[in-house]
């Protein structure tokens, strides 16, 4: 375990189920990370080669299709992910809220380069308390779910409803262009640059187990269950309890 400000080069040992949470809701720290956070990692594998992709999503606790919490996202019909989910539809996804920025290294790297920024950028205390805020208030966990994705039924009601769902949640009225500068828009006003083509494929993922790692380095296993429904001999991450 960490005992820094910074996550550890490696977490907990947890090659088994690892301190798990077995509800029928989600952790509160699994939710408040898929409605806060913008994109997901999507892995994907055609049983030789795994695949990355970086997806925009929209998270729903329940759909009028599916009573459990849903991802819906959407994609090429003719991508490598989309062949990949059409001969294995199992899946994991990566989401955090965590931000991409490096603080100072110690030493100098091979290459030359010190760190972004630069440790002279960081000795006044403003700084630090700035860089503080960027490496701990707004860096908590991440959270991968495994789960099975589903293509939705070209033409049907249930895509058209996904459809319009992800649309809206993925517009935003103010967005920041280039070097900074915001972009305002009228309120409601849509940016014209977001769409969805009409051939565009709708997937789905339900949100029933996953795994926790937080910045130190800390893992727990989560598992939804609906009411009523035995937690004895449950399996999380495809992997019996200890």
């Amino acid at each position: 375990m960490a005992d820094s400000m910074n996550p550890p080069l490696s977490y907990e040992a947890s090659a088994t189920t690892t301190h798990p949470h077995v509800g029928t809701t989600l952790p509160t720290e699994v939710i408040s990370c898929l409605k806060n956070s913008r994109f997901l990692h999507l892995a994907t594998c055609d049983g030789l080669t795994p695949h990355i992709s970086l997806m925009s999503y929209t998270y729903l606790p329940s759909t009028p299709y599916d009573p459990y919490p849903t991802i819906i996202m959407t994609t090429n019909p003719s991508s490598r992910k989309t062949n990949h989910l059409l001969t294995n539809p199992r899946v994991s996804l990566l989401v955090h809220d965590w931000v991409s920025h490096r603080p100072p290294t110690r030493a100098p790297n091979p290459d030359g380069r010190e760190g972004s920024p630069p440790p002279a950028a960081t000795r006044s205390s403003l700084a630090s308390l700035l860089l503080n805020l960027n490496t701990s208030a707004l860096s908590s966990i991440s959270t991968t779910i495994a789960g099975t994705a589903r293509f939705l039924e070209p033409g049907s009601e249930e895509e058209a409803w996904c459809k319009k769902q992800h649309l809206e949640n993925n517009t935003f009225e103010e967005e920041l262009g280039t070097f900074g500068q915001q972009l305002q828009q009228q309120p409601g006003q849509r940016r014209p640059s977001i769409s969805i083509d009409s051939d565009v494929r709708v997937v789905t993922v339900q949100v029933r187990e996953g795994r926790i790692a937080d910045w130190k380095g800390g893992v727990k296993d989560w598992q939804l269950v609906s009411e009523g429904e035995g937690t004895r001999g449950t399996m999380v991450n495809g992997i019996p309890p200890a």
